[in-house]
């Protein structure tokens, strides 16, 4: 855990902050001085990474998928924190792992919902507030699915595909605000979201890797807090690679 101050007086977001990679991002936040909200659907999980990670922490339950209820987490991460400086938007879904011909159309919905629409309305409701203070970050998590695509996730790539070509819009829509806008594209990564894929897809996407092994959630957690800190100043719609020797561009 790092013991630098980077985030002292900062406000930030983290969706899907009650586990794997998002728990990662707002405690490392919160180590470094920030006040974090945690959006996440889960009343359970979100009462577990309080007691987690202690002071510092807003809880707020919020369904991404519903733009009512993006626009209520924002007022009350707002009302509870008093500006909004940096949003890591962590929370996605896997879908099942199925041919794309034979993929459920419900499944294929859901998927985009969570992993595209629902990132899209927690980009666009932070903006207007960072533009107001003049400062902003925005760090979303993509995926080298995103890049490569991953055979038997059709939905998932192409979700995370258009998250790609949304962070680099957005970062060139901001760059004269003082507003940098980023995205990662980790490979596998061992955490719950493991829960939601086959075994032979998992054995899939580590046999890509060249170092032959999963990613860390520190490893992660450490590129993404510092594009989401002011050290990441001049650097704004990129895409940077975790995965282990994996993305070839």
């Amino acid at each position: 855990m790092s013991s630098n101050r980077r985030f002292e007086g900062r406000s930030a977001i983290v969706t899907g902050g009650a586990s794997g990679i998002g728990l990662g991002i707002a405690t490392r936040l919160v180590s470094e001085g920030a006040q974090v909200a945690i959006w996440d659907m889960s009343p359970g999980a979100l009462a577990d990474a309080r007691e987690k990670i202690g002071s510092g922490i807003t809880a707020v339950r919020v369904d991404i998928t519903d733009p009512e209820d993006v626009h209520a987490a924002r007022e009350e991460t707002l009302s509870a924190l008093g500006g909004i400086d940096v949003l890591v938007a962590c929370a996605g879904i896997t879908g099942p792992n199925t041919t794309t011909w034979e993929y459920p159309i419900d499944a294929w919905r859901k998927v985009v919902d969570v992993n595209l629409n629902g990132l899209f309305d927690c980009n666009r409701a932070v903006v207007p507030s960072m533009l107001e203070g003049g400062y902003g970050r925005i760090v979303n998590v993509a995926s080298v699915a995103g890049k490569e695509g991953n055979p038997n996730a059709s939905a998932y790539s192409a979700s995370k595909a258009a998250v790609i070509g949304l962070t680099k819009s957005l970062g060139k829509e901001l760059a004269k605000n003082s507003i940098t806008v980023n995205c990662v594209t980790p490979a596998a990564v061992r955490t719950p979201i493991f829960d939601q894929m086959s075994q032979t897809h998992i054995d899939y996407m580590l046999s890509k890797i060249p170092m032959g092994r999963f990613g860390e959630v520190e490893e992660v957690t450490a590129l993404i807090c510092w594009l989401a800190s002011e050290e990441c100043s001049f650097t704004t719609g990129g895409v940077f690679d975790i995965s282990g020797g994996r993305a070839t561009y």
